[in-house]
Parts: C-alpha cells; sequence; structure tokens
C-alpha cells in the first residue's frame, strides 16, 4: 500500500516537471513580443505598449515601463515584483532565478521575485 502511494506521488511529481514551461525565446515584432516555450509553442503575447523586455531567462522575464519602473514576471505572465530604476540601475543581464545590475560603481544580483541576493564592487 505504502509502496503504491510512493510511486503515484513521483508519478504526478514527474509529470508536473515534465510539463513545466520555460522560456526559449522572446521575438518581438512593431506592436506585439511573442513568448515561446522549449518546444516552439507560444505562452503569451505582449503588447509592446506595456513596455520593452531589457533581459529574459527559462524562468521569468522582465519588462521596463517607461523610466520609473521595472515589472518581473513568471512564464505564466504572472507579475512577480516591481522594482524602481533608480534603485536597481541598469539591468545587464538575467540567467537561471536571478538577474544583475549596474547602478554608479556597484554591481547587484537579484533574484526572480526582486530581492537583493549579492553586491559586489563594479571594476
Amino acid at each position: 500500500m505504502m509502496k503504491s502511494l510512493f510511486f503515484s506521488l513521483f508519478f504526478f511529481a514527474f509529470v508536473a516537471l515534465a510539463n513545466a514551461q520555460t522560456i526559449s525565446h522572446i521575438e518581438e515584432t512593431r506592436a506585439w513580443y511573442y513568448i515561446y516555450d522549449q518546444d516552439g509553442k507560444k505562452i503569451k503575447t505582449i503588447s509592446t505598449s506595456q513596455g520593452t523586455i531589457v533581459a529574459y531567462s527559462a524562468s521569468f522575464y522582465i519588462l521596463r515601463q517607461g523610466t520609473a519602473f521595472y515589472v518581473i514576471y513568471d512564464v505564466n505572465g504572472k507579475r512577480l515584483a516591481c522594482l524602481s530604476v533608480s534603485y536597481v540601475g541598469e539591468i545587464l543581464s538575467a540567467s537561471g532565478d536571478t538577474f544583475t545590475s549596474r547602478n554608479g560603481a556597484w554591481i547587484y544580483t537579484w533574484d526572480k521575485n526582486g530581492k537583493k541576493v549579492n553586491t559586489r564592487c563594479a571594476r
């Protein structure tokens, strides 16, 4: 009995992970961003009027809205965080579940939920 319950839980967890979507590519046209998953299937369509995509990784993307805010979204378009451009600085890159930015003489590492995880001096 316990063995079959364990197997069922393991199977459902495996299926959930196998079906998890990840961002593999974002295509920009004049008016739209098209977000594609690892299978080349379109996940989401976003109007360019919502902002400019400045970085993305497999699990999130960052929109810059005007000159004031960065908004971080997950794969499904759920808003994870909103950060001030003056606080974050210029976003350099995104990878995994983190992104980096430079503000003045400092390089910051942030998680996808907008929490600062590391600070170092820029060279």
